[in-house]
């Protein structure tokens, strides 16, 4: 990640920060903004067609990656590729990859060794020139990013070929598991089968719940007041 960039993570998140504090709860529509990168030789391919996925036995070991298989399948099959009944007469090799991890933002005023005690020499001028040693104590640190990345690899289930390659990342000051994998699958298989050549950004735009309706107030059922005789 370059440096640039994330100095603006650095920026973005003290401008959340400052309109959570202006808002408090409200909500809108979150934009989400993956980069993808694709390669294809689909010629020989007819599409829609079906595939076998093809799980690393450290994959199926993990009882999280359920969440991971199930977005890349619901992502392939909105292409035109369903998941074959029968294994082995599948058309193609689907491979599947996926990884998290999270780091500091980078921010040029931040040592990215040590945040402690920061010292320095100053000069200055009130009534009369003076010089002296200062020091100040940097608590916080930058912010944290959050990286997911997906990788999805078709091949040729008679030739073996790999016929398609893509892959997609997001890196921001926040994320959402919950939803970031289907996001990440569907960027990485736009413009499925003929992707434009070199990298390129995908905007996904998620609006959110639509709040649950109130329960009716419960009915007066108290006697009406009886006249008096």
């Amino acid at each position: 990640m370059r440096d640039g960039r994330k100095y603006g993570r650095w920026l973005w998140a003290v401008l959340v920060g400052g309109v959570v504090a202006l808002t408090g709860c409200a909500s809108g529509p979150t934009t989400i903004i993956s980069e993808v990168q694709s390669y294809a030789s689909m010629q020989e391919v007819q599409l829609p067609t079906t595939y076998r996925m093809e799980l690393l036995p450290s994959q199926q070991q993990q009882a999280s990656f359920t969440q991971i298989e199930h977005a890349a399948q619901t992502a392939l099959q909105r292409v035109g590729l369903k998941r074959a009944e029968r294994p082995e007469q599948a058309r193609l090799v689907v491979q599947v990859g996926a990884s998290a991890s999270q780091g500091r933002a980078y921010h040029p005023s931040y040592d990215p060794y040590f945040y402690g005690p920061r010292f320095g020499w100053g000069l200055g001028y009130g009534g009369g020139w003076y010089g002296g040693w200062g020091m100040h104590w940097m608590m916080d640190a930058p912010p944290m990013v959050y990286v997911r990345a997906v990788k999805l690899v078709l091949r040729d289930a008679r030739s073996q070929r790999i016929v398609y390659e893509t892959s997609a990342q997001y890196d921001e000051v926040r994320v959402d598991d919950s939803q970031i994998w289907q996001v990440l699958f569907d960027a990485a298989l736009t413009d499925f089968p003929n992707p434009p050549s070199g990298p390129r950004q995908v905007k996904t735009t998620l609006n959110p719940p639509a709040p649950k309706a109130r329960d009716a107030a419960p009915a007066d059922v108290s006697r009406p007041a009886q006249p008096r005789s």
